[in-house]
């Protein structure tokens, strides 16, 4: 309880210090940065809060070891506001981490061409437009139902295989054997908008040959949501986990650390999530033996054997006249030096926990949510992210989905919501469309 204490302690005072952080140091002169030969060192916007105090110990070390300053900022706005703002005073980060649709609508205005970087090759996750390589992917990240399997083995006395249980009839059979054995709610669901709309409402889109079409349908009103087999799929396993739910009479009051808790600590053994979720679980007493495994559903797609994710936070290096010839140069060396340097190895795999997105990196994955990851990753079961949707998609959808969970919508209601949703957007094309 003190590591967690101690954790939430410093989560919070990064919060409430970058606002400062962000007008308050960091910048240089227009002038500088328009010389090509000089340097103030390089910043970097991190949009990854859980890993901002490793972030800026990184840059303590590699300014110690390089003389080459670095300068990590945060803000809890959203990457496209925050980067237009910064943009528009002409004060750009050297290397900006962003998520996958950002460096599609950003990198030809604002980005330099990485194609001829030596990390390309030892990738699949890096981002291109017209041929030309723009985003340098920071890690892998997937999602699927994170499982306790020493809270599953201590009510089953069998060994747990998540395998045994891709369809939503096997899963519900679990489920049942569980509550018969003393765990009377075996589920957990967080409330959050952007769990319930970015990543579980977004597998509907993922989970089919062609997304992109799927979502030009609900833009035009050409399919029926409520009729589509996916979204049914999937929801008829969200019931599930509804029916199986520790706050089902309350669940839009529960908090996502007490939900952490219960899982980290066998409580319940199954709640939807990613492996970002380590960070959480891993400040309580928690069991060793947990992984992920991708949603169960009753379909014959084959999707209920994989997970969903891909490339996760992309850096890209400020293309502008406020950024100098010299500093485009060390942020390049910087990204080189995550990929190929011992230390830069180290600081993605073992100080942020992160799931490597290159080849070259053999470091061995240390959380169990990791692990998973990688284990589909490497045997190529990673359905890929649908990095598209509009920014405002998880607030909207994502408070329609918290009255579905409260029991305030029907699933023809919430189909319809989602619906009219897209049909108010205009969609963007984009190159692997």
């Amino acid at each position: 309880m003190k590591k967690r204490i101690q954790k939430l302690i410093a989560l919070t005072v990064i919060a409430a210090m970058s606002g400062f952080l962000l007008t308050g140091c960091g910048t240089s002169s227009d002038t500088d940065s328009q010389t090509s030969g000089s340097s103030s060192g390089i910043t970097i916007f991190n949009s990854k809060m859980e890993i901002q105090d490793q972030m800026l110990e990184m840059a303590k070390r590699y300014e110690k070891e390089t003389g080459v300053k670095v300068e990590v900022y945060y803000s809890s706005d959203t990457v496209s506001a925050h980067l237009a703002t910064k943009y528009a005073s002409n004060n750009p980060y050297t290397i900006s981490m962003v998520d996958a649709k950002d460096v599609y609508s950003l990198a030809k205005e604002h980005a330099v061409d990485l194609s001829d970087q030596k990390w390309v090759k030892d990738t699949d996750y890096e981002i291109s437009i017209d041929g030309k390589v723009y985003g340098f992917p920071v890690c892998v990240e997937a999602r699927g139902l994170i499982y306790n399997a020493d809270a599953i083995e201590k009510i089953t006395k069998e060994k747990f295989n998540p395998s045994d249980y891709s369809t939503l009839t096997e899963f519900k059979g679990l489920l049942a054997k569980l509550r018969k054995g003393g765990m009377k709610h075996p589920t957990g669901i967080m409330k959050e908008d952007w769990s319930l709309a970015a990543h579980y409402l977004a597998q509907v889109y993922e989970e089919r040959k062609n997304p992109d079409a799927f979502v030009r349908g609900l833009s035009s009103g050409s399919v029926d949501l409520y009729r589509d087999k996916k979204f049914n799929e999937l929801m008829d396993t969200f019931d599930v986990l509804m029916a199986n739910n520790y706050s089902r009479d309350s669940a839009i009051s529960a908090e996502r650390e007490v939900s952490e808790q219960k899982l980290a600590e066998g409580e319940i053994a199954f709640m939807f999530g990613g492996n970002w979720d380590w960070s959480v679980l891993s400040a309580y007493d928690y069991s060793k033996n947990m992984g992920i495994m991708p949603v169960p559903q009753n379909t014959d797609d084959g999707m209920n054997k994989e997970l969903v994710g891909g490339g996760s936070k992309f850096f890209f290096i400020d293309s502008s006249k406020y950024t100098s010839d010299r500093q485009r140069k060390e942020a390049k060396a910087f990204l080189n030096w995550l990929v190929y340097n011992e230390e830069g190895q180290k600081f993605i795999v073992d100080d942020c926990a992160l799931v490597p997105a290159y080849r070259n990196i053999r470091l061995q994955v240390k959380d169990p949510l990791g692990r998973s990851v990688k284990k589909y990753a490497d045997a190529g079961k990673l359905i890929p992210n649908y990095n598209y949707l509009p920014d405002d998609h998880y607030a909207i959808l994502g408070a329609s989905f918290q009255k579905y969970l409260a029991g305030m919508d029907t699933r023809k209601g919430f189909a319809k919501a989602v619906t009219t949703y897209w049909k108010t957007k205009t969609l963007t094309k984009h190159e692997d469309e």
